[in-house]
């Protein structure tokens, strides 16, 4: 069991990377596409590179306890609507903030649905612990340092930014609401598809995709699409089997820190003095907060 467990926090520690990394492919394929087009196109091989995981497992389940009664569509179908719509505007939200924004601060805003995620939740009666508020108040800090100037405005990206992370809190708990109810990994699949195919209608409607711009950012593309989302999904749901919620929610929140530094060794991004301040705020109040106790469903791969 020890040993199942250190391998799942591997898997989540590599997931975290890739998602980190995930803000700096993002930001290098607007060099060649516009934000919806590149959400579109990397929303879409996401799915794409999760049927053959989702056949796979089919495939091996059937092996091992035969045929099994076919599960009913409508709650994969609804789940699949609802959360691919909201993470349809978590993510051009983000891709959006990105345009004015770096990679590794992108990346700490983002991860501000680990806080907003428990507030949402006491609408629905649950009460967080009073660490979950210091945490609050420390992250409140972090941010004003990170995105408001010492002449006291903000930033269109930031604001973008900060309203991704509250429609990401909103994507967590309506996956945690319907995965119980359906298989996970086709639910991700589904949520992918709707998200891609509402970015797509939006870069036709409000940009002009070329196939040459498409083709530029094939390398930025394949890397969130099929591993952000294909990769690093599958390995959290392999890795969460045997990871306990307070230790796997931990180290998928680690994509923040693992965002600046990409974005330092590949787009040569140097954070100032506040934002750096600004960052470690906010790191440790996702560190606090996972120490309150607060209830932490699996989030799926908001960078990413």
């Amino acid at each position: 069991m020890k040993q199942s467990r250190q391998a799942g926090s591997l898997m989540l520690l590599v997931a975290a990377v890739i998602w980190g990394s995930a803000f700096v492919a993002q930001s290098l394929g607007m060099d060649h596409v516009q934000p919806f087009t590149f959400q579109a196109v990397r929303s879409l091989l996401g799915a794409l590179a999760l049927l053959p995981v989702i056949l796979l497992f089919d495939w091996r389940r059937k092996k091992k306890r035969g045929a099994a009664a076919r599960q009913p569509l409508w709650p994969l179908v609804k789940g699949g609507l609802l959360c691919g719509a909201v993470l349809f505007v978590a993510i051009n939200l983000q891709q959006f903030g990105l345009v004015d924004n770096t990679a590794g601060k992108a990346g700490f805003l983002t991860a501000l649905y680990i806080l907003i995620v428990p507030v949402y939740g006491l609408f629905l009666g649950h009460r967080p612990g009073a660490l979950l508020w210091v945490s609050v108040v420390i992250a409140a800090v972090g941010l004003y340092l990170l995105s408001v100037t010492e002449a006291f405005t903000i930033s269109r990206g930031d604001v973008l930014l900060i309203l991704c992370a509250f429609a990401f809190a909103l994507q967590i708990m309506l996956v945690d609401h319907f995965v119980g109810r359906v298989n996970g990994m086709k639910l991700c699949t589904a949520q992918f598809l709707v998200c891609g195919l509402l970015s797509l209608l939006a870069m036709f409607m409000f940009e002009q995709p070329s196939a040459r711009g498409i083709l530029g950012a094939a390398g930025p593309l394949l890397y969130a699409g099929v591993l952000s989302s294909g990769v690093a999904y599958t390995l959290q749901i392999l890795a969460q089997r045997t990871t306990p919620p307070a230790i796997a929610s931990l180290l998928m929140s680690l994509e923040a820190v693992f965002a600046v530094i990409t974005g330092m060794l590949v787009l040569g991004e140097v954070p100032s003095l506040r934002e750096v301040l600004g960052s470690l705020l906010m790191f440790a109040a996702i560190l606090l907060a996972q120490r309150g106790g607060q209830p932490q469903p699996a989030p799926e791969a908001p960078a990413a």
